[in-house]
């Protein structure tokens, strides 16, 4: 069967009409060439629900069950191979990805329930990042413009992560600028993945002598068994889920700047509804990581063999006339039943924290500042070409603070890991040479 390429300049533009195309073309699930290999995708909401619920075990995300990587005829350096060989709880199956799961659920849980007092810290840590970011754009003046997608949306929750992981302020900033080289898929993405696992097998070592109050010694709590390989490995979803979240701000900006219903929402505290509405109509994660039949299975309109890949497209799913139809778009609600947190075994659970993340970005960026708008029409933004995220490559806006400073309040304590103009703020040495600050300070002078 001839295939038609799905990454195209059409599918950067607007990934909406090549669904529509494929949809019209072949149904609900299309053959397509992905950068050059073959690939099942599957655009119905009622085929994507029912291949993430796998009941009956019947799909496997484990990349020893694609048939054409088996028999070596995959080449070794397609884009892409290196994403389904990191070979952690993602791409598991079976007791040993449960296992895994159950670890994260345990690890997890101090920082997303917020009758925890990790919890409650993390929000007002959160709080505090965010206003960093912002003071960075008001040391230029208080109005002009900005890149809210470099010198907002992306570094925060990878400063989250900092935290999270329990790493120090001078090391946890190299790993987010490595985190950046490995998401952006750049010349030194393969460097900075090697860095990156060394960094996390680093850390996971030093945990495991000296534990903290933090979400890698509560792995090694869960998991005791853990080796530093498998350990360092799990760590690594971070930058998935993190940069999923800086999407997800990203379009949630978008939203409230574009539609003055949305905005006025933020003011009776609808926030949340506002994310979930932008997780619907326009998930970051566009399409999922692909599925593996274990035998012969009816898909669509064709059978699809064992061993064949299948790619899950969120965003086409929300699109099925057959799901889309029944959304009201005027409600003050909008539905649950969509698919961007996934569902089923590999269902997301960061999904609290990269809410919380979200909400928290969102709702300080519009209580500081009086006026944000687009520097370019919404439908003119640049998106960055990706076979799985909707992503902003930039977010340029034209912005007018409200304030020009947020002090520090009495008894809050800063701590050693908070970005640069906290601790400045909070009476400690600037920090001069931090690499992730210098860079937001460098894009700022460079507008």
């Amino acid at each position: 069967m001839s295939v038609e390429p799905l990454l195209s300049r059409d599918y950067d533009a607007n990934p909406g009409l090549v669904h529509e195309r494929l949809r019209s073309k072949y149904g609900t699930v299309a053959p397509v060439d992905l950068l050059g290999v073959p690939v099942w995708f599957v655009l119905g909401y009622e085929e994507v629900l029912r291949v993430l619920q796998n009941t009956g075990g019947i799909w496997s995300k484990h990349v020893d069950r694609w048939r054409a990587y088996v028999e070596g005829r995959i080449p070794a350096d397609w884009p892409l191979l290196p994403v389904f060989q990191i070979n952690n709880s993602a791409f598991q199956e079976g007791a040993a990805q449960r296992q895994l799961r159950a670890a994260w659920t345990k690890a997890l849980a101090p920082f997303q329930d917020h009758a925890n007092p990790q919890a409650q810290l993390l929000e007002k840590a959160i709080v505090r990042y965010a206003d960093d970011l912002i003071g960075v754009l008001s040391e230029g003046g208080s109005a002009g413009w900005a890149d809210l997608a470099a010198q907002y949306a992306r570094p925060l929750p990878l400063m989250v992560a900092n935290r999270l992981l329990g790493i120090g302020a001078a090391r946890g900033e190299d790993v987010v600028m490595d985190i950046w080289r490995m998401i952006d898929a750049g010349p030194d993405a393969a460097a900075a993945f090697e860095r990156l696992y060394a960094a996390m097998t680093e850390l996971a070592a030093a945990k495991r002598e000296r534990p903290g109050d933090d979400l890698t010694s509560y792995m090694i709590e869960a998991k005791p068994d853990f080796t530093l390989d498998e350990l360092a490995r799990e760590l690594l979803m971070l930058p998935g889920l993190l940069d999923f979240t800086a999407s997800l701000v990203c379009n949630v900006v978008v939203e409230v700047i574009s539609n003055p219903a949305v905005r006025e929402s933020l003011s009776v505290g609808a926030i949340d509804e506002t994310v979930n509405r932008v997780a619907l109509l326009n998930p970051p994660m566009a399409n999922l990581t692909f599925r593996f039949p274990m035998t012969d299975v009816k898909l669509g309109d064709y059978t699809v063999a064992a061993g064949d890949p299948v790619m899950l497209s969120v965003a086409a799913a929300h699109a099925d006339p057959r799901f889309a139809g029944a959304i009201d778009h005027h409600a003050i609600r909008s539905t649950r039943a969509h698919l961007a947190w996934s569902v089923g075994p590999h269902s997301c659970l960061g999904q609290r924290l990269a809410t919380q993340i979200t909400t928290i970005a969102v709702r300080r960026l519009f209580d500081r500042c009086a006026k944000i708008k687009l520097a370019l029409p919404a439908d003119q933004l640049p998106w960055r070409p990706s076979p799985f995220m909707r992503a902003l490559r930039s977010l340029p806006v034209q912005y007018e603070l409200a304030e020009s400073r947020v002090p520090v309040p009495p008894g809050v304590d800063v701590p050693a890991t908070q970005p640069a103009p906290a601790r400045e703020a909070a009476g400690e040495p600037p920090a001069s040479r931090s690499p992730l600050w210098s860079f937001l300070r460098g894009l700022r002078r460079g507008r």
